[in-house]
């Protein structure tokens, strides 16, 4: 998901060539049928350069519930429609209705050990900054941990505490929060590693998901949860495991650019049907739980939308 500028900058680009927008097309790959997300939190006591940094336990909380109310509920819809095809079987994607025990939140972890050195360097955050290397070291340990396999319907969603950065590699042309060039910095990601050849385990599925940064990674969006960085996170993370549901190995559903569904709605978050909380409006309601998250493409409707056919 890129920055506020990027998303602009994308934008920008659709309006300039008219073959990009959607629809979204199928490109062959295996989509995730039914969804079961993994909340790590990565919480030293400082940053590298022994700056303070923290994550607070509501904001744990706050990402928690989000995972735990996506599946089956109005976002988590709209992923119906899309599917994938095996020899001659068509698959679509179910929610979690009906199936709460194998979907939702399957597990979380603190890890309070410290940040690896430094392996890129981030304008944004000086001297605090990982590789996705080392974001993949990471939840491979947790993952041992805990016990944790990985599988096709498996997302493990690593969270960095305040103040660190990221970097794609250690050349930082591509990270977090700012870069060389604004428009490849970005607010998470999701992607894969690992491969699946007979025998062995199917690849991890993981979203590198930095700290909040409301200058960056918000568009003025209101704050239902009264937690402005958390509210933009939970957000940031419906992106991402929608995005990660319809295309997990970057092989199924995305448009004639490259955008998947969720790129093609970046910071649009439709009308606040939940307006009695003003100031902090919301635009869903799961579980009795309010949130403020952006909306997604929908083939159907050829357009962003709140909820699913």
């Amino acid at each position: 998901m890129p920055t506020v500028q990027g998303a602009r900058a994308l934008a920008k680009a659709r309006a300039l060539a008219p073959v990009a927008g959607g629809p979204l097309a199928y490109h062959g790959g295996p989509v995730m049928q039914r969804a079961k997300l993994y909340a790590i939190f990565w919480i030293p006591t400082a940053l590298q350069n022994g700056g303070t940094t923290g994550m607070s336990v509501a904001y744990q909380n706050l990402q928690k519930r989000l995972l735990a109310d996506y599946t089956a509920n109005g976002i988590d819809n709209i992923n119906t429609q899309y599917y994938q095809i095996v020899g001659t079987t068509t698959t679509y994607i179910q929610n979690a209705a009906g199936v709460i025990l194998t979907n939702g939140l399957a597990g979380s972890f603190v890890d309070s050990a410290p940040y690896p050195a430094s392996g890129c360097s981030d304008a944004a955050t000086p001297g605090n900054c990982i590789t996705d290397a080392q974001i993949q070291a990471e939840i491979q340990k947790v993952m041992g941990l805990n016990g944790w396999t990985s599988g096709p319907n498996k997302m493990f969603l690593l969270y960095t505490s305040r103040g660190e950065g990221s970097c794609f590699d250690a050349g930082s042309t591509v990270c977090a929060y700012a870069a060389p060039d604004p428009n490849n910095a970005y607010c998470a990601y999701h992607s894969f590693f690992g491969t699946s050849p007979p025998g062995t385990s199917p690849p991890v599925i993981y979203a590198n998901m930095p700290f909040g940064k409301l200058s960056v990674c918000a568009a003025g969006q209101p704050s239902p949860n009264g937690d402005a960085q958390a509210d933009a996170v939970m957000s940031i993370a419906s992106h991402e495991i929608s995005e990660a549901i319809t295309d997990p190995l970057l092989t199924a559903w995305f448009d004639s650019s490259g955008n998947e569904n969720g790129d093609l709605c970046n910071f649009d978050y439709g009308v606040n049907t939940w307006t009695s909380l003003a100031p902090n409006d919301a635009n869903q309601m799961w579980n009795g739980n309010f949130y403020e998250l952006q909306r997604e493409w929908d083939n159907h409707a050829g357009g962003c939308v709140q909820l699913g056919p």
